[in-house]
């Protein structure tokens, strides 16, 4: 198989022949194996194998992409070729294009990050071991009745190069292994689950843990209710919080804010969090998945407080984006071989409190733990916001039993405004949000 960087250029010498003014191209191959065991049986083994090609055209101001999976001559010629010919009938984008020279970053050191584990593959043996470990170690606890477990590996390296001069390219690996565990049986079953994944395999907590973890979730869901309608306040367990920070991500992403579409839209130098807490992207800390040495257009990655002492600082923007809102791109583009880049984060921190998740509990008194959610209705343009949860009861600052079938409301301009964070986020994940209490939120249930 040809290298990466000889793709990317043979890319790049069909492009211009056949008639493009400009372009990017990226390879990406990859390898994934998976594993998965119910009930001391062996489930599913699949391993994947695969390489893809992308290649961008600008003509004019109008672009085009293409992608393939066959990396002969023949096809990167015919890629090429209609890439092209799709580019002269698009519509003209004024804001399309490469990066200048200027803009590119030209110092890396994408090893320094350590995205990629030197250590062998892992064999379809050893994955199978973790995976089974897991289920038993979660269908050792007592009222357990059934467990899915599964370990999965994937190796996969990219390379990028444009017109433009830019060249880059760098691997990725990961390692996971999680479990499901159920109790109870028919209308009074309930479950829960508990999965890692690192970049290293060395990095990654024991399989044993991580199904009696799963287990001991699911037994305390046994013989949930529905819990009260009204107000109250709820805590976010550190598992669900983010979903609440993403959604302030995903509210300041250039192509929201271009469109004129987002809750946050008027929002740019204004308080969106309470004074003190700031949310900070660092695409560069080590062995950590999201991390990267650059981004999809070729421009360096930075670390910046996308909210500083709880004002809102700037967008999240890629090349196109900012443009469009006559600001210089923040480094954020990401892109796969079928698409144009768009914006997007890598890692993301949020200012972690000097209380404990039980020192919210308690402060909280009587309302709701949300420890999982399902489904989403958000409001692009007005941040209204209605998710199922399930979670447990509090009284007094104390759990007292387990809840699910129930409906969370309110605004997340206002919720935002009044979270108070735990201390409690962990420090592998590459969105690290710790528990959050807010006060005053809208409860549906018996």
């Amino acid at each position: 198989m040809p290298a990466l960087e000889t793709l990317t250029d043979a890319l790049l010498t069909a492009a211009r022949r056949a008639g493009a003014e400009s372009a990017d191209a990226m390879a990406v191959t990859g390898t994934s194996l998976s594993i998965s065991v119910r009930a001391g049986a062996l489930e599913q083994a699949e391993r994947s194998e695969g390489i893809e090609i992308g290649l961008r055209v600008l003509i004019g101001g109008r672009q085009a992409c293409v992608s393939a999976s066959d990396v002969s001559d023949r096809t990167i010629t015919t890629l090429a070729e209609r890439a092209v010919a799709m580019a002269r009938e698009a519509p003209v984008d004024p804001h399309a294009g490469l990066a200048d020279a200027a803009q590119l970053s030209r110092d890396w050191d994408a090893a320094a990050l350590e995205l990629a584990d030197p250590a062998d593959e892992p064999t379809a043996a050893q994955l199978e071991s973790d995976a089974r470990r897991a289920e038993a170690a979660a269908m050792a606890q007592a009222g357990i009745t059934q467990v899915e477990a599964g370990a999965s590996y994937s190796n996969r390296r990219l390379h990028i190069a444009a017109t433009n001069g830019f060249q880059g390219g760098y691997g990725r690996t990961s390692s996971s292994v999680s479990a499901v565990a159920f109790t109870g049986s028919g209308t009074q079953m309930e479950r829960d689950y508990a999965g890692e994944g690192r970049i290293f395999r060395t990095d990654m907590p024991d399989a044993d843990s991580i199904g009696a973890l799963a287990a001991t979730r699911a037994l305390q869901r046994a013989g949930a209710v529905k819990p009260v309608t009204g107000t109250y306040p709820v805590v976010y367990d550190e598992r669900v919080a983010s979903s609440l920070i993403g959604h302030l991500i995903s509210a300041i992403n250039g192509s929201g804010i271009a469109r004129g579409s987002s809750w946050l839209a008027d929002a740019l130098g204004k308080p969106v969090l309470p004074a003190g807490l700031s949310i900070v992207e660092d695409p560069h800390r080590i062995r950590i998945g999201s991390s990267r040495p650059f981004d999809a257009e070729g421009l360096p990655t930075l670390r910046r407080a996308i909210v500083d002492d709880g004002v809102l600082t700037g967008w999240v923007l890629d090349l196109a984006t900012g443009r469009k809102l006559g600001m210089p791109s923040t480094g954020n583009a990401t892109r796969g071989p079928s698409s144009p880049p768009s914006p997007g984060t890598s890692n993301i921190d949020l200012t972690q409190g000097s209380v404990t998740r039980d020192d919210l509990l308690a402060q909280m008194g009587t309302g709701l733990l949300v420890t999982s959610m399902i489904g989403s209705t958000i409001n692009p343009t007005t941040g209204d916001y209605s998710r199922g949860a399930s979670g447990f009861w509090v009284v007094n600052g104390r759990i007292s039993h387990p809840v699910n079938e129930c409906t969370i409301a309110g605004n997340l301009r206002d919720m935002l405004m009044r979270i108070i964070p735990a201390n409690d986020a962990r420090p592998h994940l590459s969105f690290r949000v710790p528990s959050l209490l807010i006060d005053g939120m809208t409860l549906a249930g018996a």
